[in-house]
């Protein structure tokens, strides 16, 4: 024999030798596989089994391992010597678990399959975007996006016939976020199982596995605004469905205690905090149902700030703190400023009622009237009691809040210096209570920014007596020399200066009268307000607090230079 014989035997004798060693190997594994952990031992079709404590022995091929359910191929997803991991078949049934490798098989457990069953939805009615649980079993313990080695989930909920995706899943718990497309309609659970071919190769087409259906209503979502502010306020729910008219049972709750309703429509109601309420949900009571729409939080006026506390009439008084509301939201439109309906909300200064310029929740304007007395400032808000059905109203009041103590200050004049002078020359009036300088032109009345807001031909900024004459008379603090008014050079509570006017000397007139000399006659400081008028609007005419300093005369000094008039072109004169 020779050499080349020898090696050749040998070559041989070692691949029969490394073959007996493999078979060997695979029939000691198969055999060990009697003791190895099957996990879970409990879930329905599409779950992934995971089996473990081998030895398990090599893959070679689908058609030589094979992982059966009560006798069903299952889809072997991985295989190695200590590990395997199986997706539980759609056909199965209860019943052992059974390895089988190169024609050797052993049963490692026994497999229970359970159904997926829905108990209950809670809510059973909810709105797009709220967040739904779904209570029952047999849903397995994940929603198989997140199983290992699979890159396509295998369960989803189905809600009117469309898939959505779940935030949190468990065996007997799935919560989910309903989506803005959902319907009403049945909810179910769907299964999925990938089952091998007849080879044991991938993949044969998706069964699924479907549950019970229990039926979710979905309902109209519904905004509400404002969600805060103290009784009286004006709050809307804006949505769909609320029917066309008020039933008698229908009702908007505020924790518990009925809104004032001032308009019910279909996409709308309109309501009021009722007094005494308290903050918590907003619960709407249609068509036999109760919903809870939105929390409700209701606040107390708190003023901080009162400035000044000491000034004349037509001072804007400034109120500050929180929560006092809005101005005019007594009446039914959606919108504060669609009808200014302001109920009685209001501030009075020693009794009298202000002038109200400006009402934010956390700021307050009013001028000071023209009758106001010194004493409490109070502020008064309308709140309604409704009768049991929601309509207005059982009780109608206001709700009381002392803002401070205010003095009304009375101007008085001690001296002005000089008591004569030339144009454009500087007069000082010294005295006490003279308040500040309104800096703000009144060229109408003070409703001309509501009316501003609707399409009317009664808002006259002229006078409408006769056309294209600017009224006069449009400043409230002021200085007149003889009836006209000077230009304020500084204005404070103790001293005015102020320029002598050019106009009694070039004279003064309108169409049909002229007057060419008022250069004698009295220096006056006045003020102006005007009063609430009784039932409660704005205003009565424009009313004066004048003081008389004394005469003064206005000299023919300081006038232009005559040889202008006849030489009013010195460059016309000029040789170049």
């Amino acid at each position: 024999m020779n050499c080349l014989d020898m090696l050749t035997k040998k070559r041989t004798l070692s691949l029969l030798l490394s073959l007996l060693t493999l078979v060997s190997e695979d029939l000691v594994s198969a055999r060990s596989a009697q003791g190895s952990t099957l996990s879970p031992r409990q879930a329905p079709p599409g779950t992934v089994v995971v089996i473990t404590d081998g030895p398990f022995g090599l893959f070679h091929s689908p058609q030589a391992n094979r992982v059966t359910f009560n006798g069903v191929p299952a889809l072997i997803q991985y295989w190695d010597a200590n590990r395997i991991e199986v997706r539980v078949p759609h056909g199965a049934t209860s019943g052992p678990v059974q390895i089988c490798h190169d024609k050797e098989s052993s049963t490692i457990g026994t497999m229970t399959i359970t159904q997926p069953a829905i108990h209950a939805l809670e809510p059973a009615e909810a709105e797009p975007g709220e967040t739904i649980r779904i209570i029952g079993k047999g849903f397995g313990e994940n929603s198989g996006p997140k199983v290992p080695n699979i890159i396509f989930g295998t369960k989803e909920v189905m809600i009117g016939g469309v898939s959505v995706q779940a935030q949190h899943w468990e065996d007997e718990l799935i919560e989910l976020t309903l989506p803005a497309n959902a319907t009403s309609g049945p909810v179910s659970i769907r299964l999925g199982s990938f089952d091998p071919l007849p080879d044991g190769s991938c993949c044969a087409p998706t069964q699924y596995l479907v549950s019970n259906e229990v039926h979710l209503s979905l309902l109209s979502p519904v905004r509400v605004d404002p969600l805060a502010g103290p009784v009286g306020t004006k709050f809307v729910l804006f949505g769909q469905g609320f029917a066309a008219n008020k039933e008698g049972d229908d009702l908007v709750l505020i924790n518990g205690k009925p809104a004032t309703i001032a308009r019910w429509e279909d996409t709308m109601i309109v309501a009021h905090v009722p007094l005494e309420a308290e903050s918590g949900p907003i619960v709407l009571q249609s068509q036999g149902r109760k919903r809870t729409v939105a929390t409700f939080t209701v606040h107390t006026s708190k003023p901080t700030l009162l400035t000044p506390v000491s000034a004349p009439i037509g001072t804007l008084l400034t109120i500050r703190g929180e929560h006092f509301g809005s101005y005019s939201e007594s009446g039914a439109t959606p919108y504060n400023f669609l009808d200014f309906n302001t109920g009685e909300n209001r501030v009075e200064i020693g009794g009298v009622r202000a002038v109200v310029y400006r009402w934010n929740d956390d700021r307050i304007d009013v001028w000071v009237p023209f009758s106001a007395k010194s004493g409490k400032v109070m502020l008064y808000r309308t709140a309604t009691e409704p009768h049991p059905d929601g309509s207005c109203c059982a009780t109608q009041d206001v709700v009381a809040t002392e803002v401070g103590d205010f003095t009304l200050v009375t101007p008085s004049i001690t001296s002005y210096e000089p008591k004569a002078a030339g144009l454009d020359a500087s007069v000082t009036i010294k005295g006490t209570g003279f308040g500040s300088f309104l800096k703000t032109a009144e060229h109408a009345h003070l409703g001309i920014n509501q009316k501003a807001y609707k399409r009317r031909e009664d808002v006259e900024i002229n006078d409408p007596h006769a056309e294209g004459m600017v009224l006069s008379n449009v400043s409230r603090t002021e200085v007149l020399f003889n009836g006209t008014a000077a230009v304020v050079e500084s204005w404070t509570d103790t001293e005015i200066v102020v320029q002598v006017p050019r106009r009694n000397l070039y004279g003064i007139g309108k169409r049909g009268e002229f007057f060419d000399n008022l250069a004698t006659g009295p220096l006056m400081v006045r003020r102006g307000s005007w009063d609430v008028l009784p039932d409660g609007t704005c205003c009565t005419p424009k009313q004066w607090l004048t003081m008389e300093a004394g005469p003064f005369t206005i000299e023919a000094t300081g006038l232009p230079d005559t040889d202008y008039w006849t030489n009013n072109r010195p460059d016309a004169n000029t040789n170049q």
